[in-house]
């Protein structure tokens, strides 16, 4: 994977205005710090802003112009994903990622985040997990320094827009998740809080899950009821 970043300019003015709120609201909005997880209304009304929102809202073809004018040839054999942020406060930014076909945003997960994702342009598949066990601890496999942990498959699933936003949490709703781009896909992120030089993100690769010697058949025919688990392997970063 490669990421061209783009600069910053005017976010949607919807999710701007979300930022002040109402009389008497406090000046972080929704978006309160670093695990904690905004307010069910907050959620709400900011689902229901990003499910109206389409390309025009995030001006995209200005901001698919601005992208191909920086991304140099087009010769390089690893397919280029750009990065534009388009408003950031230190509460929450808004992030528009472009996809080109083929293209796959890794693994990774949200430390302490809560994100909104819209699909505003073409088809990809999300893969999305949570740990098994929030306070299980990670199991080191080998020497250095990879660690691996028992997570349970939130979703994975074909999106193609028009779609509903999703939405996941510090430690729910699938914060480990992947983007494979099946077209060139335009996604928009609402990030709280916004990564920073000390909250970055980790990789994983994602491994099929041997059952356990202690399960027992009776267990096993119960198959469906059953969440679908993997061993997530930390990975360095693409």
């Amino acid at each position: 994977m490669k990421v061209t970043v783009e600069g910053s300019g005017a976010g949607p003015a919807a999710v701007k205005r979300r930022r002040s709120g109402g009389p008497g609201r406090r000046q972080s909005g929704a978006f309160g710090g670093p695990g904690t997880v905004p307010a069910h209304h907050d959620v709400v009304l900011i689902r229901d802003i990003l499910d109206k929102m389409g390309p025009e809202d995030v001006h995209l073809r200005a901001v698919t112009k601005a992208a191909a004018a920086s991304g140099g040839p087009r010769t390089h054999p690893v397919p280029i994903i750009t990065r534009t942020t388009i408003y950031k406060c230190k509460n929450f930014s808004v992030v528009v990622f472009l996809l080109p076909p083929g293209a796959t945003i890794p693994l990774h997960n949200h430390p302490g985040m809560t994100v909104f994702s819209k699909l505003l342009l073409g088809s990809l598949r999300v893969t999305s997990y949570d740990w098994a066990e929030a306070d299980q601890r990670p199991v080191a496999v080998g020497g250095d320094r990879p660690l691996l942990r028992l997570a349970k498959l939130v979703l994975d699933a074909d999106l193609s827009a028009p779609c509903d936003a999703l939405v996941l949490f510090p430690e729910s709703g699938g914060n480990m998740h992947r983007f494979a781009a099946a077209t060139a896909c335009a996604v928009l992120d609402v990030l709280g809080p916004p990564y920073s030089g000390d909250r970055d993100c980790t990789y994983y690769q994602d491994l099929p899950y041997r059952r356990h010697i202690d399960d027992t058949d009776e267990a096993a025919g119960d198959e469906e009821q059953k969440p679908r688990l993997g061993w997530l392997l930390e990975t360095r970063k693409p």
